[in-house]
């Protein structure tokens, strides 16, 4: 957990004293975004597939044999679909607090890959040691993904359209 709150912090601590490169061009800058917003949605799609495929693991819905290894190549997806769109934001926007929907969004995201090195130790550890620990972690990844969302793909395809 120590490993996962020294992410979460670093995170923020780089993204507050990073300088934000920006863009000032303004149909880059939209395509980009707008790329991030789709990319973003894959994420949280996958993430109800974690979601539905953590619920069959732990018995609560029926599920196969193959369901643990969706629900690992659904976790690996979803990071690799994460991962250009965290480090555009980090670096291009830093940690921001403009207004209350940009420092929840700068705070889930540090919040997300915090957790998420949680879950993974979490996971290393050898057999029933992980306790109550890795459904919460997973909880919380799943909320910080869902924040994350709604404070950035769902406002920027309100705000700006579908498509640009």
């Amino acid at each position: 957990m120590v490993a996962g709150v020294g992410v979460a912090v670093g995170l923020g601590v780089y993204g507050r004293l990073h300088d934000p490169v920006g863009t000032s061009d303004v149909e880059t800058f939209l395509r980009i975004q707008t790329l991030k917003a789709w990319l973003a949605t894959g994420v949280a799609a996958f993430l109800a597939v974690q979601l539905l495929t953590a619920l069959a693991i732990y018995g609560v819905v029926p599920g196969a044999a193959w369901v643990g290894a969706v629900h690992r190549w659904s976790g690996r997806i979803a990071l690799l679909l994460s991962m250009p769109v965290a480090v555009h934001c980090l670096y291009t926007f830093g940690l921001r607090s403009d207004t209350p929907r940009v420092l929840a969004h700068s705070l889930l995201g540090c919040l997300l890959y915090g957790v998420f090195v949680t879950k993974m130790l979490l996971l290393s550890r050898p057999g029933d040691g992980r306790g109550w620990g890795l459904p919460v972690a997973g909880g919380l990844v799943l909320t910080a993904v869902a924040g994350l969302w709604l404070t950035s793909a769902l406002w920027f395809f309100t705000t700006i359209g579908l498509s640009w």
